[in-house]
């Protein structure tokens, strides 16, 4: 990258980007994503009970709804319209 320094009234020096390769590009996304990766290691070394309790809760949740679309294709459409229509009773009976 070749740049260009000018400087203000005020006797600020600024670069001015005269030319900007797209290998550049590519070393700067390589570069961030470097970084990004080892924040996210330095992180998990610092909280590994939060790691374990975040994956285990996103593990049960997927186990739920994996549950739950079997089960209603299980029943199919007529008993699942059936069930629904009991929840929906017994919610408005507890309000």
């Amino acid at each position: 990258m070749v740049d260009t320094v000018i400087e203000t009234k005020d006797g600020l020096k600024l670069r001015k980007l005269v030319e900007l390769k797209t290998s550049t590009a590519d070393e700067y996304q390589d570069a961030m994503l470097e970084r990004i990766e080892y924040f996210k290691g330095q992180n998990q070394q610092k909280s590994i009970f939060n790691s374990t309790i975040q994956n285990t809760v996103v593990q049960t949740l997927s186990t739920v709804l994996d549950l739950k679309i079997q089960l209603e294709k299980s029943l199919g459409d007529e008993n699942l319209k059936k069930v629904h229509e009991f929840i929906d009773e017994f919610l408005l009976f507890g309000l």
